[in-house]
């Protein structure tokens, strides 16, 4: 728990990023929205398998500090953020060229404006990609050493600026609802006045974002080459090596792709609901915003358990690994429980609230609508889910990344994305039969991994030389 509040706790302000776009776009109607869902399909699946390759900084990073390696730790770090800067450089470039055709791919209908909104909001992410792996990167190092709080505290201050400047950037400085929330309203005509700033719109998110991901991710960098996070790389440590590159490719390319298989699936079921239309597109982007408020969190505490298990395998320690993830779990359940509790009766009230009712409101009504019915149906599937990702945490913290890589694309792929368009097309069930298959696929996966998890051969360490100094339960 020590290890994995903070990263919970920067998982939920994480989630401050996704809710405060989809607030303040919610303000302009639902096409917008619907475009923020399209781009985020996207973007998704870009940050996932950034996001997963750096998950090898932290499994190496830990299980060599648990084995006593700490120079071997050191030279991990400057490698893995070398390496990952590479492959977002590449990313940059390929996304921001291809960004209308993705766009299209995933359900939007060129020419409309969805379709436009969506392509300047994921070009505007793309051209900042870096900054964005440059924060995981140091997430995941810190993690694996066994500091979670510095990254929490960086993740404090980046949301703070993304939540101020979020509704300036989308809405301008005209019928802006926050002058007359601090009571400013001549301030706001007078801002107006001078510069006649109107927002940018969808793409004004973006903007936001990019911002204050880059500040985050460049103070993040300087505490890690000043050696104040324990960590100490040198500027010799950024040389790529072909051996710990391929170390790097052989813990992390597993990960990176069951992330990147998982966020094309995200990709490939928005694809499918768009095929019930862009109410049903803008609905399933404000769930998906929603049921991050319970997936990243469980995420957290599951990244807390990788560090957890790391460690202690190194160290020898079998049966400690074992019992972290059986708590975490047991963490994990109590904690959904008490939320789906409370958010069941409240289904149309909590979706409502990230729309504004205007001239389309037979619109958000009918996404109000669509959206509640997602929190009824598939609520009570996400204790399984927790359960899922803590038994993830604990196979990936050990190292066997591609076991973890395959009974997490089970869950989307062999299950999800089936079901879903089954029932939604030649059942004819509509988007409402795809919240049943989210409900199914969790509770199968679910199952699935704790069968495969009790067998207990994922407990082997992925490091070839763990320390021979005694180590305690302590």
């Amino acid at each position: 728990m020590a290890l994995s509040a903070p990263i919970v706790a920067s998982q939920v302000l994480n989630v401050g990023y996704n809710l405060a776009d989809t607030y303040w776009v919610g303000r302009l109607g639902a096409d917008p929205v619907a475009a923020l869902s399209y781009s985020w399909a996207i973007v998704f699946l870009v940050v996932s398998v950034g996001g997963g390759l750096t998950v090898a900084g932290t499994v190496l990073v830990s299980q060599h500090k648990g084995a006593g390696n700490l120079t071997q730790s050191y030279h991990l770090a400057g490698q893995t953020l070398s390496f990952v800067t590479v492959v977002a450089l590449v990313f940059a470039l390929v996304g921001y060229v291809f960004s209308p055709w993705l766009i299209s791919m995933v359900g939007a209908t060129p020419g409309t404006d969805p379709h436009t909104m969506a392509v300047s909001y994921t070009r505007i992410i793309f051209a900042g990609v870096a900054f964005m792996f440059w924060f995981f990167i140091f997430d995941a190092l810190s993690r694996g050493w066994g500091d979670t709080r510095t990254p929490l505290y960086l993740m404090i201050v980046s949301v703070t600026i993304n939540v101020v400047i979020d509704p300036f950037f989308i809405l301008g400085f005209q019928n802006n609802p926050v002058f007359a929330w601090v009571g400013a309203e001549g301030l706001e005509a007078t801002l107006y006045a001078a510069t006649g700033f109107e927002g940018y719109g969808v793409a004004g998110a973006a903007v936001a974002t990019l911002i204050s991901r880059g500040i985050a991710a460049v103070a993040g960098l300087y505490l890690l080459f000043s050696g104040r996070v324990g960590l100490q790389p040198e500027l010799g440590d950024l040389r790529l090596r072909v051996e710990t590159v391929r170390e790097i490719v052989e813990v992390g390319v597993p990960i990176g792709a069951e992330q990147g298989l998982r966020a094309l699936g995200i990709a490939a079921l928005t694809a499918i609901i768009a095929i019930a239309g862009d109410d049903a597109v803008a609905a399933y982007g404000i769930v998906n915003r929603l049921s991050s408020l319970l997936f990243l969190p469980a995420l957290g505490l599951a990244r807390g358990t990788e560090t957890v298990v790391g460690q202690n395998l190194g160290a020898g320690q079998v049966k400690r690994a074992k019992h972290a993830v059986y708590m975490s779990s047991v963490v994990v359940v109590a904690v959904f429980a008490v939320v789906i509790a409370v958010a069941y009766p409240l289904a149309e009230p909590i979706v409502g609230f990230f729309l504004e009712a205007e001239a389309n409101d037979g619109d958000v009504e009918e996404v109000v609508r669509i959206g509640a019915a997602y929190i009824t149906i598939a609520g009570p599937s996400y204790l399984f889910l927790g359960v899922f990702q803590m038994m993830l945490g604990g196979i990936r913290g050990s190292g066997s990344t591609r076991a973890a890589m395959l009974l997490s694309i089970q869950e989307l792929w062999i299950f999800r994305i089936p079901i879903a368009y089954v029932l939604l097309v030649p059942v004819g069930m509509s988007v409402i039969g795809v919240w049943y298959a989210v409900a199914i696929s969790y509770v199968a996966s679910a199952i699935i991994t704790a069968a495969w998890f009790l067998r207990g051969t994922w407990t082997d360490s992925v490091i070839d030389d763990p320390s021979p100094h005694p180590q305690t339960d302590d």
